[in-house]
């Protein structure tokens, strides 16, 4: 495939999803947001693959994260603009950053500036697991915890900001 030339316009534009072969082939960064202008990420340790987090990115997320090559994302609950580690100071600086096949998820690589990325205090968002087989009479499975210690204390960092998860 021999590389084209296309010129966003102005600065820092994304392309028109034009063909199957422009998103799939090309050159050019086409992302396909959802209904509600999102796109999903996941987000690992750079050095060890860990998973941190998964998260959503709006269009000004996307850019900022590229343009700083620092992790910006579109808080769902809180409806705003998030560049992670503002208030906490827990930074991911993006190692690298991939897209998808057709260009509807991203997935970024970082370093962690504090060592986590969970508001909760933990190193990993993911930090429970959940058993796999057939439970007695029914019962949902009881979450185990695989990190068990915290990273640092969310009242301490966060001090009275509204939590983010919402019921």
């Amino acid at each position: 495939m021999t590389e084209t030339k296309s010129t966003p316009p102005g600065p820092m534009q994304f392309m028109p999803r034009q063909s199957i072969e422009q998103v799939e082939e090309g050159f050019d960064l086409a992302p396909k947001f959802d209904a509600d202008g999102l796109i999903p990420v996941v987000t690992s340790d750079a050095a060890s693959g860990e998973m941190l987090m998964h998260g959503y990115m709006n269009d000004e997320a996307l850019r900022r994260t590229i343009e700083t090559g620092e992790a910006h994302y579109y808080s769902r609950s809180r409806q705003t603009l998030w560049h992670k580690g503002a208030t906490s100071g827990l930074v991911q600086r993006v190692v690298e950053m991939r897209i998808d096949d057709d260009q509807d998820s991203v997935w970024l690589r970082v370093d962690v500036t504090g060592g986590a990325s969970c508001h909760v205090g933990y190193r990993s968002c993911f930090y429970r697991s959940i058993p796999l087989g057939p439970a007695g009479n029914g019962a949902a499975p009881r979450l185990q915890f695989e990190e068990t210690e915290k990273v640092f204390d969310p009242q301490v960092v966060y001090g009275d900001a509204p939590n983010p998860t919402k019921l």
